[in-house]
């Protein structure tokens, strides 16, 4: 520890070596966790039968923009794409990387004499997921979320392979080396050097009067609605919701599962962000208590990387001022806080920044209450914490419930969420062996 900061003294010295120790210990439990990992899966490999693949294939940015311009020549789209500054030439070059990786896929494949299905996302049937041993998404996090959000079973494995290392990070997906390098990663899931990973992910429960249960397709929305895509005809969409709520008054209260189970996040809040969202909600079967927020999001330990970690995550200023804030009440003299070592600042950042993810096979949620308003009247203080089972009960105006960013629900006054995480909802995805 001493490359980050000089002499500590006092109860701060002892702090810091207990913080040392601890580090050590963690790093050695993480050490003995891989080589136990390693060592069993070199003893016993995995037999899975590989033989019918189904790839969703991604849309790419090029054929996105020609469906949303399908009547314009190329030139015209080009023109037209560079008047509102992006790069037709750079598109181009995503669109044919994408496809070249693709074509590379499909040869692996070929040449092992696996019988294998293409499919897009408008085409990806039940049908299609029912005839296949395994899925293979082709593209971005966003296929690999498509992908998997129509696998109900725990049992049949999703993989998702970049296309374009170059443009995406690609999170969910194999590692940039073992998607360039598909051929020989595939041979490694042949001979069964891999391990299985399941992905935790949340079951959802809708309660209510006159419930939609019919979800809006966000990825489709933009392509059918061009120009109100953002208003969504706001006022037409609440009278019609407003009359439907007061035939329906005396209706008796529905309940229903969504089909689509929440691989990274579930948001809950007002379609119109400047709108506060105003909800009650329950943790672990504890009591209701209200909030008045900008929402609230739920994730899984796959999505804490994602919003949930950028929402929550502290920038090394914001954590120099708190460490100068702390010095400022606390230091006598004996204990030297060093707010200006830039690396003990960094490593403060890190150590925070670090609790708020967790493991993606973890069977619990994490929520986080978005700008919490905080008053004599709502005066809950917490504003994220981890759960087993979450409820919200909707007090809002005109909300909505969103899984994965990709499906859309309406979750008005009365409506309840019902969230929870089994162990029989996981997604069944693979670690590969490096060597």
């Amino acid at each position: 520890m001493n490359f980050l900061y000089k002499k500590p003294h006092g109860q701060f010295a002892l702090l810091v070596k207990n913080n040392f120790l601890k580090t050590q210990i963690s790093n050695l439990r993480v050490c003995f966790s891989i080589l136990k990992f390693y060592s069993t899966s070199q003893k016993s490999k995995i037999n899975f039968d590989f033989s019918k693949i189904l790839v969703l294939n991604k849309i790419t940015r090029y054929e996105f923009e020609k469906k949303r311009h399908a009547k314009l020549t190329e030139d015209e789209l080009k023109t037209k794409l560079e008047k509102r500054g992006s790069n037709y030439d750079r598109l181009i070059e995503h669109h044919n990387n994408h496809y070249r990786s693709l074509e590379r896929i499909l040869n692996a494949f070929k040449e092992r004499g696996i019988e294998t299905r293409v499919t897009q996302r408008n085409n990806y049937s039940y049908a299609d997921i029912n005839w296949a041993n395994c899925i293979f998404s082709a593209g971005g996090d966003g296929t690999f979320l498509m992908a998997s959000a129509k696998i109900k079973s725990n049992e049949k494995p999703v993989i998702g392979v970049n296309t374009d290392v170059t443009s995406s990070e690609g999170h969910l997906l194999l590692p940039k080396e073992q998607s360039v390098n598909f051929s020989n990663t595939l041979d490694k899931l042949l001979n069964g050097n891999f391990n299985w990973l399941s992905r935790a992910r949340i079951r959802i429960y809708l309660e209510g009067q006159s419930i939609e249960n019919q979800p809006i397709e966000l990825h489709d929305q933009v392509l059918n609605n061009l120009e109100h895509r953002y208003i969504e005809h706001i006022e037409e969409n609440r009278q019609i919701k407003l009359n439907k709520t007061q035939r329906n008054a005396n209706s008796p209260v529905e309940r229903f599962r969504i089909p689509t189970l929440a691989l990274n996040e579930v948001f809950i809040g007002e379609s119109l962000s400047a709108r506060v969202s105003y909800y009650l909600m329950s943790i672990d079967d504890g009591p209701f208590f209200r909030q008045k927020s900008s929402g609230i999001i739920i994730c899984t330990g796959t999505g804490s990387t994602s919003w949930c970690y950028n929402i929550n995550k502290m920038s090394v200023q914001s954590m120099k001022r708190i460490i100068n804030l702390v010095k400022a009440n606390v230091d006598n003299g004996n204990n030297r806080i060093p707010e200006n070592d830039d690396k003990f600042v960094q490593y403060i950042t890190n150590q925070f920044n670090d609790s708020i993810v967790f493991e993606p096979d973890q069977f619990r949620m994490a929520y986080t209450i978005r700008d919490p308003i905080i008053n004599r009247v709502f005066t809950n203080e917490t504003n994220r914490g981890f759960a087993k089972k979450l409820v919200v009960q909707s007090r809002c105006f005109d909300a909505c419930l969103v899984i994965d960013g990709g499906q859309s629900y309406q979750f008005n006054d009365g409506s309840k969420a019902i969230m929870e995480i089994l162990p029989e909802d996981a997604l069944k995805t693979v670690i590969i062996h490096k060597n």
